[in-house]
């Protein structure tokens, strides 16, 4: 039971250290960021650009569900990790 924590403490940080290691390679080479919009640290949201709405296609994505099924799979989802994070919890 001991060697088993001791594999997924090994395995939890290994994801880590390369998450951050990825993560620091994106941001130093910069991959991500339109050249054509340069605007500081607010290039990552793109409430910021303006007429952000006539660069993208808006008719590309269209719904095919009502409005209420995304929020009952949203509830759905959420409760599922909820009960799943309760029992992982009273394995403990």
């Amino acid at each position: 039971m001991a060697a088993k924590k001791t594999v997924y403490k090994v395995i939890t940080a290994l994801v880590a250290v390369v998450t951050l290691v990825l993560a620091v390679y994106i941001v130093a080479n910069r991959l991500g960021l339109n050249p054509d919009y340069d605007f500081g640290a607010g290039a990552y949201y793109y409430a910021d650009i303006p007429d952000f709405e006539k660069i993208i296609d808006t008719d590309v994505y269209e719904a095919k569900l009502p409005y209420f099924v995304y929020v009952l799979l949203f509830l759905a989802w959420g409760a599922l990790m909820y009960f799943l994070w309760k029992r992982i919890d009273r394995r403990k």
